[in-house]
């Protein structure tokens, strides 16, 4: 685990609170932002952070409607959740930064990069897809109503199944149970308006016109947005590197956060952001 130099608090334009946390760097280290997956929250990268300790300077945080961060019921847009991590980044005398987010997070982060183009200098999509195809509305509406049905522990072992291999599973009771405990904290409304904001999401638009560089990486069994996804992502934005993560599943960044912070670290190349130009 990487150390923590300064959690915070920030307001957004609209008044969301949003809990975050920096972790610690030496001076003119290169920055990255980390977007944590559904239901879920910025814990999730404990393990990337603590193997990238002291080569960046690491922002994590809790989305609107998740962990620690502002949990007020009302709809959620990519593009709102994009603007929230504009604001922090403002907050925090971060002109630029590279980015990098799981599933949901990797969606925020695409849109990021799409409305804000000149501030990302370059993009970790894990796990990760820009749009869940035709019948992503209807599915992710059936998966809230699902949840409101039947409540959030009727869906634990499903998730669990979807998040981690079966070996990490009987290996690490431990994790899967933090990570179960986390998503059983979720306040359900928030949870149902994250699953509605999923499901109409359609990034594709975006992706042609990134020009930072791009990693796509995806667990070889993840199911929840597969191989076949990924490619998609990675055959649509010019440049971009694309890494199976061999037996891994879903939240990559607990399961192997050697292999995701190897990656990252390949994709900064060693460039300080700060510095970094940005092809537009």
């Amino acid at each position: 685990m990487s150390p923590i130099e300064q959690t915070g608090i920030f307001k957004t334009s609209d008044g969301a609170a949003i809990h975050y946390s920096l972790h610690g760097a030496p001076p003119s280290a290169p920055r990255l932002a980390l977007i944590h997956s559904l239901a879920l929250d910025e814990s999730i990268w404990e393990g990337v952070a603590g193997e990238l300790a002291n080569q960046f300077e690491i922002l994590t945080y809790d989305c609107r409607g998740h962990g620690k961060s502002d949990r007020r019921p009302e709809t959620f847009t990519t593009d709102l959740f994009a603007r929230d991590l504009a604001e922090l980044l403002d907050h925090l005398g971060w002109t630029t930064t590279a980015v990098a987010g799981c599933s949901m997070g990797g969606c925020v982060a695409q849109t990021f990069a799409g409305l804000y183009p000149s501030r990302a200098t370059a993009l970790g999509l894990i796990d990760t897809t820009a749009w869940y195809g035709e019948d992503a509305p209807r599915t992710w509406r059936e998966r809230a109503a699902m949840a409101r049905s039947k409540g959030l522990k009727s869906m634990v072992e499903f998730q669990t199944t979807r998040w981690f291999g079966d070996e990490f599973r009987d290996s690490n009771p431990d994790m899967v149970g933090k990570m179960s405990r986390i998503f059983l904290a979720n306040n359900l409304e928030c949870y149902a308006a994250t699953c509605v904001m999923l499901g109409d999401a359609d990034l594709r638009a975006y992706l042609p016109t990134f020009r930072m560089p791009v990693a796509v990486l995806v667990g070889e069994e993840d199911y929840a947005t597969p191989i076949a996804m990924a490619r998609q992502l990675h055959d649509a934005i010019p440049g971009s590197s694309f890494q199976t993560l061999l037996g891994a599943r879903h939240l990559t960044p607990v399961e192997c956060p050697d292999e995701i912070a190897s990656s990252l670290r390949n994709l900064l190349g060693g460039v300080d952001p700060r510095k970094a130009r940005v092809k537009t």
